[in-house]
């Protein structure tokens, strides 16, 4: 199994890593894990490496930078050929609001990380994944949303917008790669145990620990879902969260708590 997972040194793509690790240990798997932080990176293919008894390939890079992950790409085929799966994990979270001008920022920064940075991330990949498929490989392509992406969330319209456009995007992108034989699996996790939720200063239902997460998603991914919600219980939050009337969103979620703001650059 060859793999490449963005946004890896830490969260859900560091959970990620470690649970398809864990999962084709002593099967020559070849993991590729691509994020900012090289240390991290240094330190997750040590612990990959000498538990799991598998390759790790590690790419510091940000994924705003096609041209960086387009020289990653190059690099992993040129060693290992195509990959079987590639995820796109990589993603922030800040509180914002459009009445603060200092905030226009950090609204193009979600943005470009969380919807942008998955389109960097698949499209070097596809040709090689596209011959892949044709001889009867397995080619999928991963894009982490969340259920924020559902219904807008005030004090988080960076985060929604981006994580709706990310479901949108990859249900175009799902379509299209049908040609090719490459499935594309959508992902809309609700509240994970990661850093970036740790911050979070109100209550989160149904918490689930990245690495109880992780191996759900990864059933999810083998399984070959289109477009899945976990844990279970926020895919039916999410149905209701579709069916509510506006008029009544906007009367619940008004006085919704907002995201702590952080440094998103």
């Amino acid at each position: 199994m060859k793999v490449f997972i963005t946004g890896a040194s830490s969260g859900i793509g560091e959970a990620l890593a470690h649970a398809y690790a864990k999962r084709y240990q002593n099967e020559n798997a070849i993991i590729g894990v691509a994020a900012r932080r090289s240390e991290h990176l240094q330190a997750l293919r040590q612990t990959l490496e000498a538990h799991y008894n598998i390759k790790c390939a590690i790419y510091t890079l940000d994924v705003r930078d096609a041209a960086a992950l387009s020289a990653a790409a190059d690099d992993y085929i040129r060693q290992f050929g195509a990959p079987n799966i590639v995820i796109g994990s990589a993603g922030v979270s800040s509180g914002t609001l459009t009445e603060n001008a200092d905030d226009t920022h950090a609204f193009q920064a979600i943005m470009d990380i969380n919807v942008t940075g998955l389109v960097n991330t698949f499209q070097p990949f596809i040709n090689a994944m596209r011959l892949a498929a044709k001889n009867g490989h397995i080619a999928q392509l991963v894009g982490i949303a969340s259920v924020a992406g559902i219904r807008g969330l005030p004090g988080a319209g960076a985060y929604s917008a981006s994580k709706a456009a990310a479901i949108a995007y990859l249900e175009s992108l799902r379509v299209e790669m049908l040609h090719h034989n490459i499935a594309v699996t959508t992902i809309a996790p609700g509240y994970i145990r990661t850093p970036m939720t740790d911050i979070n200063t109100y209550s989160m239902p149904f918490l689930m620990d990245a690495d109880i997460a992780a191996a759900k998603f990864v059933n999810a991914i083998e399984n070959k879902r289109r477009f899945i919600v976990i844990p279970w219980q926020m895919g039916w939050v999410a149905r209701l969260m579709r069916l509510i009337p506006p008029v009544l969103w906007d009367f619940m979620a008004k006085n919704a708590p907002h995201k702590p703001k952080i440094n998103v650059e």
